[in-house]
């Protein structure tokens, strides 16, 4: 981590063979947001509410198939421009930022996040970028 308020940034990306406007529904509606939000087949995501609009609130549930351990990922929408980008805060302070990038047939997403400190930062991007990973699967695959 940078000192300061300087966050370190990272980036994690995916080209979904899909048009943004199957992309765009499948990353926000609860009921597809379930589907894939897993870093890995151990974890799942029983549950997901989402209200996409400046201001709005989500929450997803995050737990591991054993019932071992579990959390809450929520946070605040703080800009949403439909099939464009959408920018959260969650709940510790840190930031989100989703582009969406309309190729035509294909959508290239991109996801950049404020790193935590508990976590080394290569541990955080192999996390997300499964996470992308499974909602690129699930999206063409749907």
């Amino acid at each position: 981590m940078k000192k300061n308020d300087q966050q370190t940034k990272v980036t994690v990306q995916a080209i979904i063979q899909a048009p943004v406007e199957k992309v765009w529904r499948y990353w926000s509606e609860p009921a597809h947001i379930t589907k894939w939000n897993q870093a890995s087949e151990t974890w799942h995501s029983p549950r997901a509410e989402n209200d996409l609009r400046m201001g709005g609130k989500f929450l997803t549930r995050m737990e591991a198939k054993d019932g071992s351990m579990g959390f809450d990922f929520g946070g605040v929408y703080d800009e949403v421009k439909h099939h464009e980008q959408i920018s959260y805060t969650m709940g510790d302070g840190r930031k989100v930022e989703i582009t969406f990038i309309d190729q035509g047939e294909n959508t290239k997403v991109m996801e950049s996040f404020d790193a935590e400190s508990t976590h080394s930062v290569e541990m955080q991007q192999a996390g997300w970028q499964a996470i992308m990973d499974n909602f690129k699967r699930y999206t063409e695959e749907n």
